[in-house]
């Protein structure tokens, strides 16, 4: 019995994928829930698996192509493996796939293949090796986007939609220098930094923003992850952050200030009753922005959890497309890259974004004493249609007395 493989629905924000990679060719045994294709959204790189264990019969979308939810874009022929008739092998051509480096005539059996060592032992993500065996890509020829140089899963979906040279140029190409050529790489946009910039611009064009700015003692909180992070941490198995402090003030202050949680719909002014805070994550392809869903029900271990999970999958491309959705009310941290001042841009349709910042010793009068206290600018950017300078103002400042006086939070002060 032939069975058709179609696009996963998409949510309404997410209008059609691209296929990035195919893992098989028609002929090919498959087996149930096993990885038959890479689709690129404009957030995330999702999995098709196979519904059924068969044989591939035919591919009816090409690596490239856009397609839409719920498009039939491979037919399995279900049973046990057999041979495909060579028609169906004809009629979709098997997904064209990076060349493989030629090897030196003088290569002999001891001779070590530079491509296959790294990927024995080189820097992947764990998509990024299973990629890498069931596509038999030589990672040699991939560079690493990912924290300490690791190869990602993109950037082997990135890799293989590339034409790719006969030859990277080498350090010495790239130094311009008296003589020497002045080396330049064209490589397109991924879908989601084209859907950043996309993002980006509909934010400065829509939206009348404005940012207002103050700064916070965060001496108490720091005492306080310095008495009770040890503790914290063998208590609920994950490192008590500065996020957590951050996360449950807005959602105190959110809950005081209704309009800066509200969004605007036409002429319309929509208004939460929840809480669902959006919290940037860097990635080596661009920010995405994760959704702690009722946050105001989270505790301060259970925040830290989650954010830590956001962060890892985030990193590996394992985040789903309903983890990125909806979002009330964004917190983006600059300070993790030393960021000390800033001006966020709102993430619509929400109205707000509280920007962190690094954290400086600097000196302060407290008691008519000039004392040296870790202090952290902080920002909000807000749209101006509905929330008035006052409200975000007020808004801001509740944060602040929050975080300079930590117990408030607990108490719902």
């Amino acid at each position: 019995m032939s069975i058709e493989v179609k696009v996963p629905v998409l949510p309404e924000s997410v209008s059609d994928a691209t296929i990035a990679s195919w893992h098989k060719n028609p002929g090919d045994a498959v087996k149930r829930d096993e990885n038959l294709v890479d689709l690129e959204t404009d957030k995330v790189v999702l999995e098709v698996p196979a519904p059924a264990d068969g044989v591939l019969k035919e591919i009816r979308a090409k690596q490239g192509e856009t397609v839409g939810s719920q498009d039939v874009i491979a037919v399995i022929e279900e049973g046990a493996a057999k041979a495909v008739p060579a028609e169906a092998t004809k009629e979709t051509p098997a997904p064209q796939k990076p060349a493989a480096p030629a090897k030196t005539a003088t290569a002999g059996p001891g001779t070590r293949d530079p491509g296959l060592e790294k990927a024995a032992g080189a820097n992947l993500s764990p998509a990024a090796q299973r990629m890498a065996a069931e596509e038999k890509i030589d990672v040699s020829r991939v560079e690493g986007t990912g924290r300490g140089n690791q190869v990602t899963k993109e950037d082997l979906v990135n890799y293989q939609r590339a034409p790719q040279p006969a030859a990277r140029p080498g350090p010495e190409s790239r130094v311009p220098g008296p003589a020497g050529p002045r080396a330049e790489e064209r490589v397109p946009m991924t879908r989601m930094r084209a859907r950043i910039a996309e993002r980006l611009m509909q934010s400065k064009n829509s939206i009348a923003m404005l940012t207002s700015f103050n700064e916070v003692n965060l001496s108490k909180v720091v005492a306080m992850r310095k008495q009770l992070g040890e503790q914290f941490e063998k208590t609920h198995g994950v490192k008590l952050g500065y996020m957590s402090f951050f996360v449950r003030a807005v959602c105190e202050a959110l809950k005081r200030h209704p309009i800066v949680n509200a969004s605007v719909d036409g002429n319309d002014v929509i208004y939460h009753g929840y809480q669902d805070i959006s919290v940037a994550v860097s990635t080596d392809k661009g920010l995405v922005t994760p959704v702690l869903r009722d946050a105001q029900g989270m505790s301060f271990a259970d925040i830290e959890k989650a954010i830590g999970d956001f962060a890892k999958r985030a990193r590996e491309g394992g985040l789903t497309l309903e983890e990125l959705q909806g979002g009330t009310f964004t917190i983006t941290n600059g300070g993790t890259f030393g960021s000390l001042f800033s001006t966020p841009i709102v993430n619509p349709p929400q109205s707000a974004i509280l920007g962190m910042h690094t954290i400086k010793d600097r000196a302060v009068v407290e008691n008519g004493q000039v004392i040296a206290a870790p202090m952290m600018y902080i920002a909000i950017s807000y749209d101006h249609r509905i929330i008035d300078g006052k409200d975000a103002v007020l808004f801001l400042v509740d944060i602040k007395n929050q975080l300079e006086n930590p117990q408030r939070m607990l108490l719902g002060l």
